[in-house]
């Protein structure tokens, strides 16, 4: 019996994103930079060498169960298609590996609903890559498995999106990242913890009580650039300036630039593609805004989920109270420094183990 568990974190994206999403990378080059929090995707895996090669899998946040007999039973029709699609790719049928004929139960959890911004599906993703790499002992570097969890998504299952999340939750920790045709590059940044705890307490994450799609707001921000509309082009190509312009204050320890570069981020995104705004998002960002928070942007492609704000440190509560007021949730958090780690757990306990999947446990 074997268990092995991983957890990735969840990310905060400060500038760049839009400037990671195909084609814009591989024809001007993208630049994002991001940081990971204290909120994780988790993926156990709970391996029996019956010589059956099922797998059965428990997602713990919404209580769906499935088992999988055999590769033809992983058919995508919207129920744990992101769990079906890593399956195809980390689990193909291979008689001539061992570890073909294990019987596997997965059990799944995420601190954030997949649609909030915070790159949930994708550390997910990053989570299940991980989890199979200790279990298949894969000497895949952390450039691997990000491209690994990026193929499961965008080329195999067919959701459209960029780069930094696979790689966020793959590195952990303050990145700036660039993206080009030819290669992804991850610079991890030295942040003086002065700085880094100082920015952690002037930001506020507020999640404003809704999710989006966000394939269709990227499919229409790709269709915009594509069709070289020049308002998401010149809007992209700032936000990528952008980008570069916050590393580098934030290197600095210019801590004060980074409410008014995240606000001149945040107009420059509604002008990516129609849909990344709706009124009750302006109206909370405009409350927030009046009571003291100096900037702030919406995390993710668009259209719901969490809004990050920057505020002056004496008026931080009075924004915290107004955000509230106005519908919209305050959420504690902390940086975190670490990327994708996996273990196994020692002693595992298991109860039936033998019965439905789900059923087993450690």
């Amino acid at each position: 019996m074997q268990v092995v568990r991983s957890k990735a974190p969840l990310r905060i994206s400060f500038a760049g994103g839009g400037t990671d999403v195909s084609p814009y990378p591989e024809e001007k080059g993208g630049a994002v930079l991001n940081c990971t929090i204290d909120k994780f995707a988790y993926a156990t895996l709970d391996v029996e060498a019956d010589g059956k090669g099922e797998t059965g899998v428990h997602s713990l946040d919404y209580d769906m169960k499935s088992r999988y007999a055999t590769p033809d039973d992983l058919v995508y029709n919207g129920e744990l298609d992101l769990v079906k699609a890593a399956l195809r790719i980390l689990r193909p049928s291979d008689p001539a590996r061992a570890q073909s004929t294990d019987s596997l139960n997965m059990f799944l959890h995420s601190d954030a609903p997949p649609g909030t911004g915070l790159g949930s599906s994708s550390t997910m993703c990053v989570a299940l890559v991980g989890a199979f790499q200790h279990y298949l002992r894969e000497p895949w570097t952390q450039y691997e498995v990000a491209e690994i969890a990026y193929h499961i998504e965008r080329n195999e299952l067919g959701l459209r999106g960029g780069r930094q999340d696979q790689y966020a939750a793959t590195f952990g920790g303050f990145n700036f990242m660039e993206f080009t045709k030819e290669r992804a590059i991850v610079t991890p940044l030295k942040i003086h913890p002065e700085v880094a705890n100082e920015l952690a307490y002037r930001l506020l994450l507020c999640y404003t009580g809704t999710s989006h799609f966000s394939n269709d707001i990227i499919r229409e921000q790709q269709r915009a650039y594509t069709a070289k509309a020049p308002e998401t082009v010149d809007a992209l190509d700032a936000t990528r300036t952008l980008a570069i312009d916050m590393k580098n204050e934030l290197l600095r320890g210019n801590i004060d630039e980074m409410g008014r570069l995240l606000d001149e981020g945040w107009q420059l995104k509604k002008r990516f593609t129609s849909g990344i705004s709706n009124p009750q998002i302006d109206g909370l960002y405009e409350k927030a805004r009046a009571a003291g928070a100096l900037g702030g942007k919406l995390l993710g492609a668009g259209g719901g989920g969490y809004l990050l704000f920057f505020c002056d440190f004496v008026r931080r509560a009075q924004v915290a109270r107004a955000v509230h007021d106005a519908g919209g949730k305050v959420v504690d958090f902390s940086l975190e420094y670490s990327g994708l780690q996996s273990w196994t757990v020692r002693n595992p306990r298991r109860t039936g183990a033998s019965g439905p999947p789900g059923t087993a446990g450690s």
